[in-house]
């Protein structure tokens, strides 16, 4: 796809949402269950279900996807989805790309061992290596728009909410 084809698919998109912005608010879901034996979830996802567990850093054997991988996972796709549009946009040619994301997590936190350290996967680094004749202004632009517009990307600046309740009936 190149930036007219782009621009022509996203142009009536961006018509709508100007004239009627209700219309940008854009539904996600995700969805899981206990399906599976042992401390896991069974998420759905696109390409089928993937059965989440403990890290082995958090006594998990290795056998189950692990959640951090998987939101690190996450940011990478959006990020190379998202890259590779605004390049498209910028007239960038990019003959190939390889990304990778990297970050970490203190086990001492989620295993409730120290309060001091925080819950959670620290700094996201993703690093994209192009083949490209792009000068370095554009791939610095590439980058700081990419980061601006990739959706998951900024959606780690807010937390998600946590609701717990009983299914309708129980007690």
């Amino acid at each position: 796809m190149d930036a007219t084809e782009l621009r022509a698919r996203q142009a009536p998109l961006k018509e709508q949402y100007r004239a009627d912005p209700r219309t940008a608010v854009t539904p996600v879901r995700a969805s899981a269950t206990f399906a599976d034996d042992g401390v896991t979830a069974t998420v759905e996802t696109w390409a089928g279900p993937v059965r989440a567990g403990l890290h082995p850093a958090t006594g998990g054997d290795g056998s189950d996807a692990c959640s951090a991988d998987m939101l690190v996972e996450a940011v990478l796709a959006c990020t190379g989805v998202t890259l590779r549009s605004v390049a498209t946009v910028m007239g960038l040619t990019i003959r190939s790309a390889t990304l990778t994301a990297t970050s970490s997590f203190d086990a001492r936190g989620t295993l409730g061992l120290d309060r001091e350290v925080p819950v959670g996967v620290g700094e996201v680094t993703i690093e994209a290596e192009l083949d490209t004749d792009a000068d370095d202004a554009a791939l610095r632009r590439l980058g700081a728009l990419t980061e601006r517009y990739c959706v998951v990307g900024q959606s780690l600046r807010v937390p998600p909410v946590m609701v717990v309740r009983r299914t309708a009936g129980q007690v």
